[in-house]
């Protein structure tokens, strides 16, 4: 016989502090609602015109619910921190769904055939207060083959009263047969001003002083994850002192490298010194510098160079984006004639950047992408 039942967790650390509501149906644990101080839970959207960057799908979600055209079953796609589960639940808010209605469930913990005849069992109760019982499924694509099949009869012919939201990062993972029975939204994943614009009004909210680059930096290294940001801006404001943020101190928090170290190697790959070039190198992983970030942010300070080589409309943007020291080292890469700054030595890098994670030296990879860039290899 299965039970449904409720709980409520009350879990504590330094940090924070997390109330915990969980339904569960059997072994399965459906609707965690979290309070907590952690900032990408704070200052997750609640309502549409919260969302950031993902106009296109709140606009063709509220405007189902208006109309009442609204479909059975949906697929959320994108990367990890671009909102997914956020607007999920906000849709099933303004579909006048109550939260002991709204049902999420992690299918990375709950992947079997036993996990999905639960929900196939629970959806044929009642709402318990709403029109809608709407089920949340994170991370679908975790799902084994034999659950998705087990799954599909759901999904093909709900009750009139459920409405399946699944959620995904990896979309190739999700058969077919389910794809076509859902309607499928494309997350996008917030561009580096928008999510530094976020970080620093976040920050003004939480009384922290930060300045422009600093947040850019934030937003660079969330890689278009507002979750991910959110979670660097905790970990730094923890170890700020007098709540101001500096870059040197995301720098020794994350493992970032420092402009000096951005500015000696852009020095000596103008001036050709692959001997300057392996001891910036050597200094960097000394001082414990993360070799992925360092060649991200290299291959970033490279790009905004030939920007402002060859897009003069655009240097306004790039001059407003970054510090004067850091605008010396992307002016010198836009005004050296030199092979290295260029498309030739944006591939290099890619290419280390794709190499780093294999390599047994961690700073093998840069060293070839900067032999590659000189072109100094069998040169005598």
């Amino acid at each position: 016989m299965i039970t449904f039942y409720s709980r409520l967790l009350h879990i504590k650390n330094p940090k924070a502090l997390h109330t915990v509501q969980a339904f569960s149906f059997g072994h399965v644990c459906y609707n965690v609602v979290m309070e907590s101080q952690v900032l990408y839970r704070k200052y997750r959207p609640s309502e549409w015109n919260e969302v950031v960057g993902q106009e296109h799908i709140v606009s063709a979600l509220s405007q189902s619910i208006e109309s009442g055209t609204f479909s059975h079953a949906y697929l959320f796609t994108g990367s990890r921190g671009t909102g997914k589960t956020s607007v999920a639940r906000i849709f099933a808010r303004a579909l006048g769904t109550n939260p002991e209605d709204i049902i999420e469930i992690d299918a990375a913990s709950n992947r079997q055939v036993a996990d999905v005849d639960e929900i196939r069992q629970s959806v044929r109760v009642l709402p318990f207060s709403s029109r809608f019982k709407v089920y949340i499924i994170d991370e679908v694509h975790m799902l084994s083959s034999h659950a998705f099949n087990a799954l599909l009869k759901t999904i093909e012919e709900p009750p009139a009263h459920v409405i399946f939201v699944l959620a995904t990062t990896e979309l190739d993972k999700v058969p077919d047969t389910i794809l076509s029975r859902c309607q499928v939204f494309s997350f996008r994943k917030p561009n580096e001003k928008v999510l530094a614009s976020i970080i620093e009004s976040i920050a003004e909210r939480e009384h922290v002083v930060i300045d422009k680059e600093s947040a850019a930096l934030v937003a660079f290294l969330g890689d278009g994850s507002f979750r991910d940001s959110f979670s660097i801006l905790q970990k730094v404001l923890s170890a700020a002192k007098g709540r101001v943020i500096t870059r040197e101190l995301i720098e020794s928090i994350t493992g970032a490298p420092s402009l000096q170290v951005i500015h000696e190697l852009y020095t000596a790959l103008i001036e050709c010194d692959m001997d300057a070039i392996y001891t910036t190198l050597a200094r960097a992983e000394a001082h414990h510098t993360d070799m992925m970030l360092l060649a991200q942010l290299f291959l970033d300070t490279m790009r905004r160079s030939l920007m402002y080589r060859y897009a003069p409309n655009k240097r306004a943007d790039i001059e407003a984006e970054y510090s004067e020291q850091y605008m010396e080292i992307i002016k010198r890469g836009a005004v050296e004639s030199t092979e290295a700054i260029s498309s030739r030595g944006i591939v290099a890098v890619i290419t280390a950047i794709e190499r780093i994670a294999y390599a047994a030296v961690p700073t093998l990879a840069l060293e070839l992408a900067f032999i590659d860039m000189l072109g100094i290899e069998g040169k005598k």
